[in-house]
């Protein structure tokens, strides 16, 4: 079982640690991510995205530089083949050497050249199987945007694997957005301000990349230079540039604008000392009861040292015998695994594969593993039972020494340590995730309904909400530049009136755009001043703060702040009202200072749309959504999602890793409780005289059962004063990855304690009543 649960953390270890690795030159490859400074030099922002113009500068700066390559994610991206439309969230833009990074193997087409000319596209065999069923795809042609936008398909590739860090389903040329239309070639060229273009470099083999990193403060200075800033100001001062491995972006990167979710290290390191736990737990208890059952084994070895065995012979008859045991365990463990190991996988949501572990890398290892666990658990036992002197052990005066019984302790002791601290930190990992999904966040974010807003429903925006708040199932809609669960990555420079001049401010203010209905649709209550009211034309020029705003801007109260002049990237006006703070990203963040405004109703400023339906009957609201949406929206397809669900999914790798660590704490438990239902059951059974006798001198069932179990229960106590500290630390240290936790209460190590009681009592006490229960005729009878 211990060997068997190893087995399977491996597979889930070097499945986080494969990511990105198929590509040949995955070694080779670096992500240039950004860093933004504020006025006062402390980061505020660190993306993976950077300016478009970025890349063919660094080509043209760093010689060393052997390729450079660019994705630009597009979005929901809404295509149409024939009569079928698809709304596609894995669309990008890339380079034409996308393929020459990322090796994936090619269906049809010509990987080299198929993204070459503006216009063409290539997609992924399953994208390519639902747009075209059967028909060879290549040279077909696809619609972008509502039909402006014609697209050939050149090229279908195999779908990336799943330790891969990015998974296009759709790549469209990159030369595509030199239309004017798309992007343009003057923004590629000159805009470093949109930071969306995920760039990679290709380095030679052996290259330093700290040396191109150190240059990049001199190349920013030369290169970039921002509008509006102080003529003395270097652009160095204000914004950074780094090299991220490729191989590290799963495990080791967290920034704020990730392609897609990613893994944490913390949990490949927390789930390493489980397996590690478990394997020693096991070892263990070979050794406890190895050395327990020494006395049955004593006359043999007595007669072999008699016969001339020499004590370095007995010593490795003990160590083959450890690792054969173990051999043998682990053909079992193999077997094992591979049957719960669909079990593991729907646990951690990953997609876990017996594959990693059939690679020489790691078969090497797990070949020697019976030798090296072999001689672990099996060497104390052999050096203890070689020490026999034969005289002694032929006569029956054997008795287990006092040094023997003493380490047994130990073990015990360090055992159940180990088990309670397993306790501790699945009792609190559980509490922090109820905390997570309890947590009172600042607004409603139940039965509301998130969409993109296409650029085909600006112009009819009012007219679709007027039919569709004609619908009792539903009570209102917004629009916003972003739903609550996302991050807040848009920040602008502020200046506030003191004293007759505006000073700029020294804090970084986030901002979002939303309209009349943003507020009212979640349920945001106001602490001071209004919402953004039609009856007020100037709104459109006015901010809304939340309680963190006010505070970070030195005003007094949200109260003091209404009425207050400000601008806000480059836009005047005045704060017209203040909400309480309220969560709009997640725990594992603080609430940071948020302005709201109202800018006038374009698609570049309002990205969601947000409905908030009844509760009497979902289904019959969806529908009512969905049908108002096709009468506007007749070649959009209907996608949507339900906030709270958005919301659960920050919290997906937190609530796996949590039901992981469970399943594997819970079997570190069981083989503890296995090695002391075993060695109880070996002391007791050396007992069986003196228990006779106490039954004859009237002792009873209970109190024969608590001499039997006193000693046991005593090192579990012990066990529980060491797992205490070491238990807070680890657990206080995993809590601080949120912004947001809860505080380890005292009653959880009580709890864990007292479990941990009960789990050997139970344990013990099958044994001790049992002894307890016999015939003590029978147990007093001569041999």
């Amino acid at each position: 079982m211990g060997l068997a649960c190893c087995l399977l953390i491996l597979t889930y270890i070097l499945n986080e640690q494969s990511y990105d690795k198929f590509n040949k030159n995955a070694n080779e490859i670096y992500r240039v991510t950004r860093d933004f400074y504020t006025p006062a030099g402390v980061e505020n922002l660190h993306i993976s995205g950077i300016a478009p113009p970025f890349g063919p500068l660094l080509q043209n700066a760093f010689p060393e530089i052997k390729k450079v390559t660019r994705l630009l994610s597009n979005g929901t991206t809404t295509l149409r083949y024939r009569e079928k439309f698809f709304n596609e969230k894995n669309a990008y833009y890339a380079d034409g050497n996308f393929f020459e990074f990322f090796n994936v193997p090619s269906i049809e087409g010509d990987m080299q050249k198929g993204l070459s000319e503006p216009y063409s596209v290539m997609m992924s065999e399953i994208t390519a199987h639902k747009y075209f069923g059967n028909e060879d795809p290549i040279n077909k042609t696809i619609l972008l945007d509502n039909n402006k936008h014609e697209f050939k398909v050149t090229g279908v590739f195999q779908s990336f694997p799943a330790n891969s860090h990015i998974h296009p389903e759709l790549l469209m040329s990159f030369n595509t957005l030199n239309d004017t239309t798309i992007f343009g070639e003057k923004r590629l060229q000159s805009d470093y301000g949109f930071n969306a273009f995920y760039t990679y470099l290709l380095l030679p083999k052996g290259n330093d990349p700290s040396r191109i990193e150190a240059q990049f403060p001199d190349f920013l200075d030369k290169y970039v230079h921002f509008q509006g800033m102080p003529g003395n100001t270097k652009t160095s001062q204000t914004t950074k540039l780094e090299l991220q491995k490729l191989t590290d972006i799963h495990l080791r990167s967290h920034l704020d604008d990730e392609i897609e979710p990613g893994g944490d290290i913390k949990r490949v390191y927390i789930f390493s000392a489980i397996a590690l736990f478990i394997l020693l737990i096991a070892c263990i208890n070979y050794m406890n009861l190895s050395t327990a059952r020494s006395a049955l084994r004593a006359k043999e070895i007595g007669i072999r040292k008699v016969v001339g065995a020499q004590r370095k012979e007995i010593i490795f008859q003990f160590l083959s015998e450890s690792v054969l045991v173990t051999c043998f365990s682990l053909v079992l463990a193999i077997v094992l695994a591979l049957m719960l190991l669909p079990v593991v996988d729907s646990f951690s949501g990953q997609h876990l594969s017996i594959n990693g572990l059939t690679h020489w890398q790691t078969v090497v290892p797990i070949v020697c593993l019976p030798f090296i666990i072999g001689l672990i658990s099996g060497v104390y036992p052999a050096i203890f039972m070689s020490s026999f002197i034969p005289v002694k052990v032929l006569k029956g005066l054997l008795k287990a020494g006092p040094k023997d019984i003493s380490f047994r302790k130990v073990l015990v002791v360090l055992q159940f340590s180990i088990s309670i601290i397993l306790i501790v930190a699945t009792t609190v990992i559980f509490q922090q995730l109820r905390y997570l999904q309890d947590t009172n966040l600042g607004f409603n974010k139940d039965r509301i309904l998130t969409l993109d807003y296409p650029t085909p429903l600006i112009k009819q925006y009012e007219s679709f909400k007027s039919d569709l708040l004609r619908n009792s199932n539903v009570k209102d809609m917004a629009v916003s530049l972003a739903v609550p669960s996302s991050r807040l990555t848009g920040a602008q420079g502020a200046s506030v009136l003191e004293g007759g001049s505006m000073f700029p401010i020294k804090v970084e203010l986030k901002f979002i755009t939303a309209d009349y209905g943003f507020i009212p649709v979640y349920g945001i209550h106001m602490a001071a001043g209004r919402n953004f009211s039609r009856a007020f034309t100037t709104d459109t020029n006015n901010f809304i703060l939340n309680e963190t705003a006010v505070q970070a801007l030195g005003w007094k109260n949200p109260q003091n702040a209404i009425g207050k002049d400000m601008t806000y990237g480059g836009m005047k006006g005045k704060v017209v009202g203040v909400v309480n703070d309220f969560h709009f990203e997640s725990l594992h963040q603080k609430i940071i200072p948020l302005l709201m405004l109202m800018p006038s109703p374009r698609n570049d400023f309002y990205k969601k749309l947000s409905i908030k339906i009844s509760g009497n009957n979902i289904n019959e609201a969806v529908g009512t959504v969905e049908n108002t949406w096709h009468k506007y929206l007749p070649e959009t397809p209907f996608d949507f999602s339900f906030l709270d669900d958005k919301f659960a999914q920050l919290y997906k790798s937190e609530q796996a890793q949590g039901n992981l660590f469970t399943l594997f704490a819970f079997v570190a438990i069981f083989i503890a409780c296995l090695g002391l239902f075993g060695l109880s059951a070996f002391t007791i059974s050396q007992r069986i005289k003196e228990i006779g006798v106490r039954k004859v001198l009237g002792a009873s069932v209970p109190q024969i059962v608590v001499e039997l179990s006193k000693d046991f229960l005593k090192l579990v106590l012990i066990a529980g004063v060491i797992a205490v500290p070491i238990s807070w630390y680890t657990m206080n240290g995993w809590l601080n990855d949120f912004a947001f936790r809860i505080a380890i209460s005292w009653w959880i190590f009580i709890l864990a304690g007292v479990a941990a009681l009960i789990i050997a009592f139970a344990t013990i006490s099958f044994q001790s009543v049992k002894a307890a229960l016999a015939n003590p005729v029978k147990s007093l009878k001569s041999e």
